[in-house]
């Protein structure tokens, strides 16, 4: 049966919003965009848009599902069995796409959890968004994220974790060029990953027809990744002229992850978060701002991260970062362009999914009231009122 999705506000997700449109749905593909009412195939459901806004699928390009947003996840995941990890891993996926994310990449799992859940939601067995999975992140030994990432070094250790990560079934290869918040006794601007190390990483993915990511906060360790050939930017909080210029000229994106950020520092110790990983939040932060201002206004490709799954960054409460965005400085069209558009750039799924347009698949989303007039729609109640996911209505609070 198709659907009709009547009369309303459709934001395309390219920087188009059509007033008074129809979008028809028929099977798991959008079959008919129109900037007025249109006749409607014969037996068609009408979902009106009245008052309401329809929206591609919101794609966040940084999650952790296997992390929990406890005050110390990495500390909590070490203490808790595979079993229950993955219990709670499908609950933080089922609430990511009732908030309206219908897809993710998911940015560095535990045990092979992200690999099974993405195929029992691909399966149907369980609700969740779109996943693409990186496996077990790589990193230096002792190096960020150590306790749950894959330890390498040298070129030929390198290489052989990437391939280990392509053979257990990883959509991209996640390397850590620097170090990191939340692992005791490193830097954030510490280089990790020299820059051959990195291409090798690199190389073994790309030959495998897989994209790369990078946790790179210093500076050093953005050129290393940026020489070395990598496809996005994980948080990128020292960024310098240097570096923006050559993501410009090799076409990488930049995922700021702004709500790893304000999670931490809006909870603090007093919350549990250990006091190392808020110590060093409070000390990036200028800089992390000031690099996202760069970017933007250097017209880097900056896409919707949010690295949910880290302290207090809730998995349902991923839209709160396209406000993030807009307090930065991007207007409401450029953020809900960064979670939809930019994002299946990121990913790769761009002829698939970003856009509300004729032949994509039906990954749509539905909020009352106009979020180009006020953002913060998209994660406040009743937010998100409903999200398909190729043509399937996952959830509808409408009557």
């Amino acid at each position: 049966m198709s659907i009709a999705f009547t009369n309303g506000t459709v934001i395309v997700g390219d920087g188009r919003a059509l007033e008074h449109a129809t979008v028809i749905v028929d099977g798991e593909r959008i079959v008919g965009v129109s900037k007025s009412d249109v006749q409607l195939p014969k037996g068609a459901r009408k979902i009106s848009l009245d008052g309401q806004t329809l929206l591609p699928g919101f794609i966040d390009c940084h999650v952790h599902l296997c992390l929990d947003g406890s005050p110390d996840p990495l500390r909590a995941s070490l203490s808790e069995s595979a079993t229950v990890i993955a219990l709670k891993a499908a609950d933080s996926a089922r609430r990511t796409v009732m908030a309206g994310v219908t897809s993710v990449r998911d940015m560095g799992g535990i045990h092979g959890i992200d690999l099974d859940l993405k195929r029992a939601i691909h399966s149907g067995m369980i609700p969740g968004p779109r996943m693409l999975v990186s496996g077990r992140s790589i990193c230096m030994t002792g190096g960020h994220g150590w306790q749950v990432g894959l330890e390498a070094d040298g070129v030929d250790g390198v290489r052989k974790a990437a391939r280990e990560q392509i053979k257990a079934g990883a959509d991209i290869i996640k390397l850590m060029a620097t170090g990191g918040v939340l692992t005791p006794g490193v830097e954030p601007g510490s280089e990790q990953f020299t820059e051959t190390e990195l291409r090798a990483g690199v190389e073994e993915a790309h030959k495998a027809g897989k994209k790369t990511a990078t946790h790179a906060m210093g500076t050093s360790g953005i050129l290393n990744a940026l020489r070395a050939g990598i496809d996005s930017i994980e948080h990128g909080v020292y960024l310098n002229k240097e570096c923006i210029d050559l993501m410009l000229d090799q076409n990488v994106a930049f995922v700021p992850t702004l709500s790893a950020l304000y999670s931490i520092i809006s909870n603090g110790v007093k919350a549990g978060i250990p006091a190392f990983a808020v110590e060093k939040t409070l000390k990036v932060k200028p800089f992390h701002m000031e690099s996202v201002r760069q970017a933007r206004e250097g017209s880097v490709l900056v896409a919707m991260g949010t690295d949910a799954g880290t302290p207090f960054n809730m998995h349902g409460g991923n839209l709160g970062e396209v406000r993030l965005l807009v307090e930065s400085g991007f207007s409401p069209m450029q953020a809900i362009e960064a979670g939809t558009r930019i994002a299946a750039r990121v990913l790769g799924v761009e002829k698939e999914l970003g856009t509300i347009e004729e032949g994509k698949l039906a990954d749509l989303v539905m909020v009352e009231g106009n979020p180009l007039d006020r953002v913060g729609l998209l994660a406040e109640e009743p937010g998100i009122r409903l999200v398909m996911v190729g043509g399937k209505l996952v959830k509808s609070d409408l009557q």
